[in-house]
């Protein structure tokens, strides 16, 4: 960039008053927002109900997972108690047949 170049550049700078140049950040960001929804597919409007409903099926996703630890942690803690019972009616003899 030449300095007549930067000084022009510098004088157009000098005259944006504030609120030219947040009006001009406001568009910009806008702009960039809506360039982002567009790539993620969200630009219909409907954006806000898809992520609510995809924030639903994820947290759906995460109970669903807590329940299926739950439900194994209670098989296996049955089992373990089903077979020490049986052992112990075995040994007591209370169960098992023989003399």
């Amino acid at each position: 960039m030449t300095d007549p170049e930067k000084t022009a550049l510098i004088e157009n700078m000098l005259l944006f008053r504030k609120e030219d140049f947040d009006d001009l950040l406001d568009r910009a960001a806008e702009r960039g927002a809506e360039r982002v929804l567009a790539h993620l597919g969200l630009e219909n409007g409907h954006a806000a109900r898809d992520i609510r409903e995809l924030r639903g099926l994820i947290e759906a996703w995460r109970d669903a997972r807590r329940t299926a630890w739950q439900t194994a942690v209670k098989v296996v803690t049955t089992g373990i108690l089903a077979a020490l019972l049986v052992g112990a009616a075995i040994k007591l003899k209370l169960v098992g047949g023989g003399p």
